[in-house]
């Protein structure tokens, strides 16, 4: 019987960002080759233990894990500029504001020059995105966690995705992300053997991505 790659021992660095409504950020990472785990939660304020309906100053964000042999830093942060709202124009709540947290010397200088460099292409528009240090990260509750595959009762169950998993399992980021049409096929078939689904859950999975393959993420 197929076991479910939950856990991965490939070494990796941290990349945080806020790039508004969690939710399509965890499932377009989570697809992304080189990724390895995703985590969604609130950081960067000062209320204790925020919740979905009472964030206080926090923001709602993202904790990626990659492999950098596969996926750099630079090519992270093309993909938060490409992919979330960041202009002073758009006037978004704090929750939802754009933000890089670096867990680096090097990835500070690294967000600080991708932004001057995004500055540039916006020209009058200002880029509002706040470049900070790492912070606590209080993850968000259960229900939000991998939110597109839980919607998903056949593999989620199948997966027996536990709380800790939701958290933390590099088939569950995967999934959520593929069930949305990110990544592409062909992608998933060159690792859907590593995965550890069973042929009926791989076919499953085939036909969403092809259905939302190309498509825009929303929350």
């Amino acid at each position: 019987m197929a076991k479910p790659l939950h856990h991965v021992d490939t070494p990796f660095e941290k990349a945080t960002f806020g790039m508004g409504c969690y939710w399509g950020c965890d499932s377009l990472f989570g697809a992304t080759k080189g990724v390895l785990r995703t985590l969604v939660g609130y950081a960067g304020g000062t209320t204790e233990s925020p919740r979905t309906k009472h964030v206080g100053d926090h923001v709602e964000v993202i904790e990626i894990h990659f492999d950098p042999k596969q996926i750099s830093y630079t090519d992270l942060l093309a993909i938060f500029w490409k992919n979330h709202e960041y202009r002073a124009s758009a006037r978004l709540k704090r929750e939802y504001m754009s933000m890089i947290m670096y867990h680096s010397e090097e990835q500070r200088k690294m967000a600080e020059a991708s932004k001057a460099d995004q500055q540039v292409k916006e020209g009058d528009e200002i880029v509002v995105t706040e470049i900070v240090p790492e912070s606590h990260l209080y993850p968000a509750a259960d229900h939000n966690q991998k939110y597109r595959l839980q919607g998903h009762d056949f593999l989620s169950k199948g997966l027996e995705l536990t709380p800790e998993l939701l958290q933390t399992s590099h088939v569950a980021a995967r999934l959520n992300g593929y069930l949305v049409g990110v990544g592409g096929l062909d992608q998933f078939e060159e690792e859907v053997e590593k995965l550890g689904l069973t042929p009926e859950q791989a076919q499953y999975v085939r036909n969403y991505l092809v259905q939302y393959e190309g498509g825009a993420l929303s929350c």
